[in-house]
C-alpha cells in the first residue's frame, strides 16, 4: 500500500516507517523537523530510512492548508497514520496555542485530505492523557473521558471527536490509538527515561515528581508499532449494536473506533528508576517533588478490546526495555 505517515522523523513515526518499508509498503513521510527538541536527533532517526527507494520525505507543516491539500491530491495515499503533533503535557501549560495550531488545525487539514481523496483508513495517535480525572483503573475505552487535565489531553480528545464526525458524515473509517507512556531506543529527549539517563551519566540529580508514587503503563516502542500496523491493516468497522440510548464510548454506528495500546502492567516510577540504575550501574541522586500541574498519578491500560479484535497484547518487560534504551543511548551519544 501507499501510506502517508505524519511525524515521520518522530520517535514512533520513524520506527513505523521502517516497519512499513520493510514489508514492502510505499511511505510518504511528512515532518517539518521543528526544534521542540534537537532536530539532529530527528534527522538521525530519519536517516535510517531516508534513502529507501520507497520512502519520500515532505517537509511541510500540518497547518499549511493548501500544501496538505496538494500533497493528498498528488500522492493519493490508501492509508494515513497521523503521528505528528505538538507533544508534552508541561509544554501545553506554557504554550497552549502551539497545540491549537498543530493538534487541532493541522489535524483538520489531514481529515480533509482523507475525505477528499478516498483514503481507506485513517489511523491517528491519541493518548492515555485523555482519561484525565478518571480514577477507574484500568482505563477502558468504554469509560467516559470528558475531564482532561491539560490542553494537550483536550486536543487529543478533540481529535477523537473530530474523527468521529468525519466517520459519521463521510463514511471515512478512522481509528484513534491511545498510547501509554511510550519509551525505548531513539526516544524523545523530553521524556523521563531520556532525561534521567542524561542527568545520571552527567552526575546530576533527577527530579522525581509525586515523590516517586507515580505508576505508569510504560509501553515499548516495538510493541506500539506492532499495534499500529495491525490496526492500520483493518479499517474501522461500524458497531451494528451501538445504541444511542446507552452509548458506548469506544465504538459507534459510524466506522470509528478507539483502542488503548499499553503494556497492561503499571510500574511504579521508583521501580522504573531502579531498572535504569541497574542498567547504568549508577545510583541516582533523587530530588523528591510534588505532583506537577496537569499530570495524573497513575495510568493503566485495559487492552481487552485490542486482544479480542486483533489478537495482540504488548509484552516487553520494563527491565529489558530500559536495558535496550541504555545500550542505544550509549552507542548514539558515544558515552
Amino acid at each position: 500500500m501507499k501510506i502517508l505517515v505524519t511525524g515521520a522523523a518522530g520517535f514512533i513515526g520513524s520506527a513505523l516507517s521502517i516497519r512499513l518499508l520493510d514489508r514492502g509498503d510505499e511511505v510518504i513521510g511528512i515532518d517539518n523537523l521543528n526544534d521542540y527538541y534537537d532536530p539532529k536527533l530527528k534527522e538521525a532517526r530519519m536517516a535510517r530510512h531516508l534513502d529507501h527507494p520507497n520512502f519520500t520525505h515532505v517537509n511541510i507543516n500540518l497547518e499549511d492548508r493548501e500544501g496538505i491539500k496538494h500533497l493528498f491530491e498528488k500522492e493519493k495515499p490508501q492509508g494515513v497514520v497521523n503521528l505528528a503533533a505538538q507533544a508534552g503535557v508541561r509544554y501545553s501549560i506554557e504554550n497552549p496555542l502551539a497545540y491549537v495550531d498543530t493538534n487541532l488545525v493541522g489535524f483538520a487539514h489531514i481529515l480533509e485530505g482523507c475525505r477528499h481523496n478516498n483514503v481507506e483508513h485513517f489511523v491517528y495517535a491519541s493518548s492515555s492523557s485523555v482519561y484525565g480525572s478518571n480514577t477507574n483503573m484500568p482505563f477502558s475505552i468504554h469509560d467516559n473521558v470528558d475531564h482532561p487535565l491539560s490542553l494537550y489531553a483536550a486536543t487529543k480528545k478533540a481529535n477523537e471527536l473530530m474523527a468521529h464526525t468525519y466517520s459519521n458524515l463521510y463514511n471515512l473509517p478512522t481509528t484513534g490509538l491511545r498510547f501509554f507512556t511510550v519509551y525505548g531506543p531513539w526516544g524523545r529527549p523530553d521524556m523521563a527515561l531520556f532525561k534521567f539517563t542524561k542527568a545520571m551519566l552527567e552526575g546530576e540529580s533527577i527530579p522525581v515528581f509525586n515523590y516517586g508514587k507515580h505508576r505508569r503503563d510504560f509501553t515499548y516502542i516495538d510493541d506500539i508499532v506492532e499495534g499500529v500496523i495491525r490496526v492500520l491493516d483493518r479499517p474501522a468497522p461500524p458497531n451494528p449494536d451501538w445504541d444511542g440510548a446507552n452509548p458506548d464510548s469506544g465504538t459507534s454506528k459510524a466506522p470509528w473506533r478507539v483502542y488503548n495500546i499499553g503494556n497492561n502492567s503499571p510500574v511504579e516510577l521508583m521501580d522504573y528508576i531502579g531498572a535504569l540504575e541497574e542498567s547504568l550501574g549508577i545510583e541516582a541522586d533523587k530530588e523528591m517533588l510534588p505532583l506537577q500541574d496537569g499530570d495524573v498519578p497513575d495510568t493503566y491500560a485495559n487492552v481487552d478490546d485490542l486482544v479480542k479484535e486483533f489478537g495482540y497484547k504488548p509484552d516487553m518487560s520494563v527491565k529489558q526495555g530500559v536495558t535496550n534504551f541504555v545500550k542505544w543511548y550509549k552507542d548514539f551519544y558515544k558515552v
